[in-house]
C-alpha cells in the first residue's frame, strides 16, 4: 500500500522525505499543476496549460474532450471532462459545451482531447468539431482559444499551426 508523501516546500524548490514511485511523482506534478489551475488563476503561460493537459490526458485509455473555461481575464473558471468515449472517439456536442459555457459564463474557453493511440495528429473529425464548436460559441460571444490534441508525450495545438 502507498504511504502518503510529505512534502516540504521553499520557494522554487521541493523536497520529499522518503523515496517515491514514479507514480507518485506523476502524482505530485498533477497536484502542483492543478494548483495553477485552481478557479481564478489566469492562463498566461500556454507551455504550462499544456503540461497541465498533458499530464491529465496522456496516459488515459480511452478517449475524452476537455473544456478548460476561462474569463474575459483569461482566468480559470472550472477545468473538467465535457466528454468520455472508446479508444478511438468520443461524441461531443456543441449544444453541451455552450450550455456548459454559459452556466459558468465563460468568456473564452480552451480545448483539448487525447488520442489513446499517441497520435496527435488532427482527423478530419476533430478538425471539423473545432470549427463547429468556435460557431457555436461564437454566437454567444465565447471565444475558443485553442484546441489541443494530446498523443502520449505528443501534442497538437490548433493555435500554434494556426488553424484558430
Amino acid at each position: 500500500m502507498t504511504r502518503p508523501f510529505k512534502i516540504h516546500e521553499t520557494p522554487g524548490h521541493f523536497q520529499v522525505l522518503r523515496p517515491v514511485t514514479s507514480e507518485e511523482i506523476l502524482a505530485m506534478a498533477r497536484a502542483l499543476i492543478k494548483h495553477q489551475f485552481a478557479r481564478g488563476k489566469a492562463l498566461t503561460n500556454p507551455i504550462d496549460t499544456r503540461s497541465y493537459l498533458m499530464l491529465e490526458l496522456a496516459t488515459l485509455e480511452h478517449e475524452v474532450f476537455y473544456c478548460v473555461f476561462l474569463d474575459n481575464q483569461h482566468r480559470v473558471l472550472k477545468a473538467e471532462c465535457c466528454f468520455q468515449g472508446t479508444i478511438d472517439g468520443a461524441n461531443v456536442y456543441p449544444r453541451e459545451v455552450v450550455k456548459r459555457a454559459l452556466q459558468l459564463n465563460a468568456s473564452a474557453l480552451i480545448l483539448a482531447h487525447n488520442h489513446p493511440s499517441g497520435v496527435a495528429e488532427p482527423s478530419e473529425a476533430d478538425r471539423s468539431i473545432t470549427q463547429r464548436l468556435i460557431e457555436a460559441l461564437k454566437l454567444v460571444d465565447i471565444r475558443v482559444l485553442d484546441h489541443f490534441i494530446i498523443g502520449g508525450a505528443d501534442y497538437f495545438s490548433f493555435a500554434e499551426q494556426g488553424l484558430l
